[in-house]
């Protein structure tokens, strides 16, 4: 199962840039609007000191970290609701997307034209909503119409359905996304097949780190919140710097400590993005691999199975669940299993954040 970020924004935000910081790719940057035209995708292993601690364990098994794919979008414009600036193209790959960084330009670059003519990070904010918000609130009027042909019909869910629905088309026209909406139940399959783009988790990354520009990712971090979203400030020119520095991982830790910063953005995008799209991650070391998997919040042990091999899912048996850090203390699984604290969990076991487990099936 992936999972995937689209990396949002009006043109000249820096999208490409963070992109290549993130992704370790080449996408090509322009100091002029739509250098982006076709998505770029990159696959990024996340760090995890919890792998690195199970795979201390097993040093003749590989470690294999879970990875998180960010996909680089061209830049909205105004009117790519209605098809501007390839607008149709666009949004339909944010609709591909699980959740959406949102690139919000605060930084001043002379070279780097700004497509609405200077800074205003708010102002950028709400021009790319406003069309996210505009084609949901199309797609959904034309649900909205067979809903109501529905309603008249002998089905006697189809008038509730069509009240439920017609409430969220108001308040989308009202200029509130889905994802600050209760949906309710009588819909929430109709959500599901519809792929709303306001629905999707937004995590706003304003893009400065020059002299003077706090003023602008304040701005967006007090929007985030306001709005019950999730605000990172990055700089997307030394993201790229330390992304290109040769060398071992300490000259790259030296070179951060340079610009005061104790991590790279990557690493906190990649927490802020599990925050976001409530994901959990439970490791495996059976076989040649010490490994480590993705999954949602709230996902079954035969779920999480299955996306091992099939049969985990198809004919689970147990599974059997070690915390890591018991099994980390004791030294090896042996140890922790003489000790009784090896869990025997059932179909309805869900998975926990760390957990490490062995699946058996019939």
């Amino acid at each position: 199962m992936g999972f995937t970020c689209g990396l949002v924004g009006l043109p000249n935000a820096g999208k490409s840039t963070i992109f290549n910081a993130l992704s370790g790719a080449d996408a090509r940057v322009e100091p002029y609007p739509f250098c982006t035209i076709d998505a770029n995708i990159g696959t990024v292993p996340v760090p995890d000191a919890r792998l690195d601690r199970l795979a201390a364990l097993f040093p003749d098994k590989k470690r294999v970290p879970t990875h998180l794919e960010f996909i680089d979008i061209a830049g909205l414009v105004p009117g790519a609701s209605e098809g501007e600036g390839m607008g149709n193209q666009f949004l339909a790959e944010i609709r591909a997307v699980d959740a959406i960084l949102h690139i919000v330009r605060c930084f001043s670059d002379q070279n780097v034209a700004h497509v609405a003519g200077g800074i205003d990070p708010i102002r950028d904010i709400e021009a790319v909503e406003t069309e996210l918000l505009l084609k949901d609130l199309e797609t959904m009027t034309r649900v909205r119409e067979r809903l109501a042909r529905e309603a008249k019909g002998p089905d006697r869910r189809a008038p509730a359905r069509l009240a439920a629905w017609q409430e969220l088309v108001d308040a989308v026209a009202a200029g509130v996304p889905l994802r600050n909406q209760e949906i309710p139940h009588v819909v929430a399959d109709l959500v599901r097949e519809v792929a709303p783009l306001t629905i999707k988790p937004v995590i706003y990354v304003a893009n400065g780190g020059g002299d003077g520009e706090d003023q602008y990712t304040a701005r967006v971090a007090a929007y985030a919140a306001e709005h019950g979203a999730e605000a990172i400030a990055i700089s997307g020119w030394i993201e790229a710097e330390v992304a290109a520095a040769a060398g071992s991982t300490a000259e790259r830790t030296a070179l951060l400590a340079e610009w005061g910063l104790a991590e790279t953005g990557l690493s906190r995008l990649i927490r802020a993005g599990y925050r976001a799209l409530d994901l959990v991650t439970f490791f495996t070391f059976v076989g040649p691999e010490a490994r480590a998997w993705t999954v949602p919040h709230g996902t079954t042990a035969p779920q999480a199975g299955g996306m091992i091999h099939s049969d985990f899912a198809d004919r689970f048996v147990l599974a059997e669940v070690m915390n890591l850090d018991e099994l980390i203390a004791t030294g090896s699984e042996h140890a922790l299993r003489e000790s009784g604290r090896v869990t025997r969990a059932g179909r309805d076991y869900v998975v926990q954040d760390g957990d490490v487990i062995h699946f058996i099936s019939a």
